[in-house]
């Protein structure tokens, strides 16, 4: 408190000081009152949600917010203000680059955890933040309440990165310093348990690295190999691939195509939700992928499904129903079995994105 007061009056800043409190039994409610600090209660628990209770309750055009266990010197803000009064949307604190003092942060989020999910937040979203996890950042009050934020745990600090990122805020950031916490208890912070949380968040917010793109590697993967082994089996080394290795190239391509169609649910479900910001490209693709190219595309790979297994049916009734060479009838049966199954894929999904693009339309 005495920091942040330091702040605000050596740099001549007409702002406030708000405590958000979700359940502490500490005093320190009591003394963060006392000190002049404006107190909002926020009913629900939750990181993510005292959070969001507190930036909704604050004044100020600009917010500043930073973990209150004296791990940031809040008597050094100025540049953070700066650059938000140069016209930036989100200024962010980068611990790496402004320095981490002993004993301020575990070897495990600092060399595993911290790298990791910030190099997955700049590698899924494009974003220019080197920190995701910096408990001190600075924003435009209106612009991150216009993002919608909604988790209610530490995931909310990747939430606030990566929503500001795919909306086209503009995003900065500055040297801040990590002091060692000043409390006299083990801090909340769960790391597996978190990391999850932040690297689930990201995951879900990217449709494109859940599904999409390993949906094409494995379509792409299985229909090679299908290709490459229907004609007959291969040789490589001393081992042979047949109908068996067909077979679990066929379900590769069955599960890759689902995976490609789930991106496309949640792409378009995100966006109807107002989770997600329009794509005009999306929009443009949309004009040709209909509900009626879709159910042809996948009628004709019913019917020819239909006519792979008339074939084999003629087949076996050639032998009068008797035995057969699996090898040989496989080689028919299984891509039979897997246009079969993309067909009525790709029928029902034109039906529900259909029915998911009914709001939008």
């Amino acid at each position: 408190m005495e920091k942040a007061q330091r702040a605000l009056r050596e740099n001549g800043i007409a702002g406030e000081i708000v405590v958000a409190d979700n359940g502490s039994t500490d005093g320190s409610r009591e003394l963060a009152s006392a000190a002049g600090a404006r107190v909002v209660a926020v009913e629900a628990r939750g990181y993510g949600t005292a959070l969001r209770g507190g930036i909704a309750a604050a004044r100020g055009r600009f917010v500043i917010m930073g973990d209150a266990d004296d791990s940031y010197d809040f008597s050094a803000l100025q540049p953070m203000l700066e650059k938000l009064r140069e016209g930036y949307d989100l200024v962010m604190g980068n611990r790496f680059r402004g320095g981490i003092r002993r004993g301020a942060m575990r070897p495990l989020h600092r060399y595993l955890g911290n790298p990791v999910l910030s190099g997955l937040g700049r590698l899924f979203f494009g974003s220019p933040v080197g920190d995701f996890h910096s408990g001190l950042r600075g924003f435009r009050r209106d612009a991150v309440l216009g993002l919608g934020l909604r988790t209610a745990g530490m995931e909310f600090a990747s939430e606030m990165v990566v929503k500001a990122t795919v909306y086209g805020l503009r995003i900065c950031e500055v040297p801040v310093v990590l002091y060692p916490d000043g409390r006299g208890r083990s801090p909340h912070l769960r790391s597996w348990r978190d990391g999850w949380r932040h690297l689930r968040f990201m995951l879900l917010y990217s449709p494109r690295w859940l599904f999409l793109y390993p949906g094409v590697i494995l379509m792409a993967a299985g229909l090679a190999v299908a290709l490459w082994l229907l004609p007959g089996p291969r040789q490589v080394g001393s081992v042979t691939l047949d109908v068996h290795t067909l077979f679990f190239a066929c379900v590769a391509i069955i599960v890759g195509f689902q995976a490609v169609i789930f991106a496309v649910f949640t792409k378009v479900f995100g966006m109807t939700e107002g989770l997600l910001p329009q794509y005009p490209r999306l929009g443009r693709l949309f004009r040709y992928i209909t509900l009626e190219t879709g159910l042809v595309a996948g009628g004709l790979l019913i019917v020819a499904a239909l006519a792979a297994t008339a074939f084999a049916l003629s087949a076996w009734s050639a032998r009068s129903f008797g035995d057969l060479d699996p090898v040989q009838t496989l080689r028919v049966v299984i891509p039979a079995g897997t246009s079969l199954a993309l067909g009525c894929q790709i029928v029902l999904s034109s039906f529900l994105l259909s029915i998911l693009g009914l709001e939008r339309h």
